[in-house]
């Protein structure tokens, strides 16, 4: 007789009994409520229904009508999805509702209702996944968006938002208040066809490549500081500077967001200073530093020198004029020499006050020696042309230094200055005494 060592193979039923087991612990277990009604009355409710509906234990639920578990506003519609249900084993669509809480209060879920079988009868299995932490989640998302919207609303930062096509997304009122827009205008244009002229730093039409915001799209590139103009539709010119960037770069599909910042006061004040720290207040000529630079720069080229020759000024006593008439007279009179200079030489020749009575001239391009002479006898003929001040009338005569300069010049811009003063020494009359003053006149306008 052989011994039986292997465990007897279960039966269907046994099959069946463990697999009601496995199923029922799972249900017990199960993190969503799950809840069975017959005919409209809880027959089954597992522990997650019970902790759901606040109830100190399923007692409190098995027994009673469902609907006593169901918002009234909700009631209809559970209704209509489980009439649905004509075949055991199908399912609603998934949908919202209210429960009603033991002891009050609710609580959203989102339900998905099977007709099925409980003890030989049909009946309804409702499957109860709460909704709490993802409107807790929703609503933080929601205060965080608004207290978003508000902080962007508030800037003085213009902020505008790109989608990946290129449209404009949102527009902060600082953006639309820059652009010179009140209304939402700007909302789904492509920012290639804004009704703006784009400049870049020079003034100039800016193709919409250089756009920051078109490159950030195009490469996911962050770009900050960018200068550019815009003209507006009222007529002005405002200066911005931008930075955009992907809002999120590890998204394919992520807009982009400009952010710019109106410079237009700054750049003019910095203009201002520069202007100031270059040129002479008197006369609005440049100053002896910036003379002396562009000379350096003319100096250090080796080919095709942009300055030619450079003539040194000097106003024949000028000093009596001073000393006799007074400082505002004199101001009055450097005024006008430097305006008749400027009149009579090119646009693209540069003068400068070096101080005193004392001007400097870098002549552009290349001047031949019959055109220097005319030009230095035409200075001089303009210059002593007479002058009326607050009702005198002066003469003032210059004498003028010229020294050439020529490709691979090795002198230093001070050397230069120096050979051109000694120049204007030698050039200057002997007895330093064309400055004088006439009678006083009747007219008081100054020419």
């Amino acid at each position: 007789m052989v011994g039986n060592d292997r465990a007897t193979a279960p039966t269907d039923a046994e099959q069946l009994d463990q697999l009601a087991q496995r199923y029922r612990s799972l249900v017990e277990y199960s993190p969503d409520g799950i809840v069975v009604h017959e005919r409209g009355t809880v027959v089954y409710a597992n522990p997650a229904t019970v902790r759901l509906l606040n109830a100190e234990s399923a007692d409190q639920i098995v027994g009673r009508p469902i609907t006593d578990f169901v918002d009234p506003a909700s009631v209809a519609p559970m209704l209509e999805r489980i009439r649905r249900l004509t075949i055991a084993g199908t399912a609603s669509e998934p949908a919202e509702m209210t429960l009603l809480r033991v002891g009050g209060g609710t609580v959203d879920v989102e339900t998905v209702s099977v007709l099925t079988r409980w003890h030989e009868h049909l009946a309804y299995q409702v499957v109860l996944h709460d909704l709490t932490p993802q409107r807790l989640a929703e609503a933080a998302q929601a205060r965080a968006e608004q207290f978003f919207t508000t902080v962007v609303s508030q800037l003085e930062e213009g902020v505008v938002v790109i989608d990946r096509h290129g449209r404009i997304e949102s527009a902060n009122p600082a953006a639309r208040r820059i652009f010179g827009y009140d209304a939402d205008d700007l909302i789904g244009t492509h920012i290639e066809n804004i009704p703006l002229n784009l400049l870049d730093a020079n003034a100039q039409p800016m193709p919409p490549s250089w756009y920051p915001v078109i490159r950030t799209l195009a490469t996911g590139e962050t770009v900050t500081r960018f200068v550019f103009g815009v003209d507006r539709p009222d007529g002005q010119r405002r200066w911005l500077s931008a930075s955009s960037r992907l809002l999120n770069p590890d998204d394919p599909d992520s807009p982009a967001v400009s952010s710019f910042n109106d410079i237009t006061e700054f750049r003019a004040s910095r203009r201002q200073l520069e202007y100031q720290a270059t040129h002479d207040p008197l006369t609005g000529l440049a100053n002896r530093a910036l003379v002396l630079s562009r000379l350096a720069a003319a100096l250090g080229t080796t080919e095709n020198l942009p300055v030619s020759s450079v003539l040194f000024i000097d106003l024949d006593g000028f000093k009596a004029i001073n000393d006799t008439l007074g400082h505002a007279i004199g101001d009055t009179v450097l005024q006008i020499v430097a305006q008749r200079l400027q009149r009579g030489l090119r646009s693209d020749d540069i003068v400068g006050r070096i101080g005193g009575d004392e001007f400097l001239v870098l002549l552009s391009g290349r001047t031949l020696g019959e055109d220097l002479d005319d030009l230095v006898t035409r200075l001089r003929q303009t210059m002593a042309e007479p002058i009326i001040a607050r009702g005198h009338r002066i003469q003032v005569n210059a004498s003028i230094g010229i020294t050439p300069l020529h490709p691979g010049d090795s002198r230093t811009p001070e050397a230069v200055l120096h050979d051109a003063d000694l120049a204007m020494y030698r050039a200057k009359p002997a007895n330093h005494q064309n400055g004088t003053l006439g009678r006083r006149s009747d007219s008081t306008h100054a020419s």
